[in-house]
């Protein structure tokens, strides 16, 4: 089902290319173009449609007696003493200039898991001393009321950082939302020039995206040599996959990319000495994907149902953990790996937009 579907997709493309003239028969040669390349690079873009897990596969301990070696990277202790050193800044700030960071958040719609992604985010803030500031809007909303609330955040000079919590319902235009954001209120890191300029050597972003710059903060405070390494990146969001293979080249790894379409991706898997994996895809990434020492940094954050738990559900990741703590040398666990880090690196970025706001250092 899962080659027929992509199958499909691409001959459609293909179809209405040649339907565009940008594949043309030698027989028409006076009118062909100069190139055979798309008129445009969207329309090579494809959904990356992952192979669904299924509900057998949620619990994927194999059989084996091995002991869990691998050391487990605790996020949530490397985010706590990140936020307790930005609280002290956000003090001597206040103290210093009478000021303190601002953050303002736009949710749009009551998705559960959006809905505890913004309190805790909130909740962040307060102990921080950071100002927040949150404008809700219901799912059918209009995508000019959300533009003018971005609009009115960006200038209001209390706030230094505007974040639009992701994902966005499929009738608004999120790449048009963004547009609108302030570059230097960005803390989130996804405005174009921010992604351009992390992508670009010799140049600098105002913001590193939240979650990736957190991936590498664990690997560095966990020793994590990354220079030389291996690297494979396991899915290609804008929000995720893309810039943290970014900054892994900038910190002179080999990357290797991962996606839907990729053949083989075990094999390729088990070559990295670092696995960074941001699919949603429970348990995508078995045992037998990693080799003997690779260190795993798992992104995936997939909600399942569990009347048992606080919010009515709990959070699996891209990795079986079970199978992976046995092969692997270091591992991030789903919940309390990179989770807690990607609030610390979001506070991070909005002390340091008000740092240039107020020139305080």
């Amino acid at each position: 089902m899962m080659i027929v579907r992509r199958t499909s997709v691409i001959a459609n493309i293909i179809g209405q290319r040649v339907n565009n003239n940008c594949f043309t028969s030698s027989s028409s040669i006076s009118s062909s173009p100069i190139l055979k390349f798309p008129s445009s690079l969207l329309s090579l873009d494809l959904p990356d449609i992952w192979p669904p897990s299924s509900p057998a596969i949620k619990n994927c301990c194999t059989a084996n007696d091995q002991p869990s070696s691998a050391l487990v990277i605790d996020g949530k202790l490397i985010a706590d003493e990140i936020r307790f050193r930005i609280a002290e800044q956000v003090r001597r700030m206040k103290d210093s200039v009478g000021k303190v960071p601002g953050l303002a958040v736009i949710l749009v719609g009551d998705r559960r898991d959006s809905l505890t992604y913004v309190r805790n985010k909130v909740k962040a803030c307060e102990d921080a001393g950071i100002k927040s500031l949150v404008s809700q809007f219901p799912q059918d909303c209009k995508q000019d009321d959300v533009i003018h609330a971005l609009s009115a955040f960006n200038e209001d000079p209390s706030i230094h950082g505007i974040l639009v919590q992701l994902p966005l319902p499929q009738h608004l235009d999120g790449g048009k939302i963004l547009n609108v954001l302030k570059l230097e209120k960005d803390v989130d890191g996804f405005h174009p020039l921010n992604m351009g300029n992390l992508a670009m050597r010799g140049r600098e972003p105002l913001f590193i995206p939240c979650t990736p710059k957190g991936c590498i903060e664990l690997l560095i405070r966990s020793s994590v040599e990354i220079m030389g390494k291996n690297a494979v990146v396991i899915g290609r969001s804008n929000i995720v996959g893309l810039p943290i293979s970014l900054l892994l080249q900038r910190y002179h790894a080999t990357v290797t990319i991962v996606h839907a379409f990729t053949k083989n991706p075990e094999q390729i898997a088990r070559e990295a000495d670092i696995v960074v994996t941001a699919t949603g895809v429970p348990n995508l990434v078995r045992g037998n994907w990693l080799k003997p020492g690779a260190v795993v940094i798992d992104v995936g954050t997939f909600p399942v149902e569990d009347p048992s738990c606080e919010n009515g559900y709990r959070l699996m990741g891209d990795v079986c953990y079970e199978e992976a703590s046995k092969v692997a040398s270091a591992i991030t666990p789903v919940p309390g790996g990179v989770g807690p880090m990607t609030i610390a690196m979001l506070l991070s970025n909005t002390l340091d937009s008000a740092k240039r706001a107020y020139d305080f250092t």
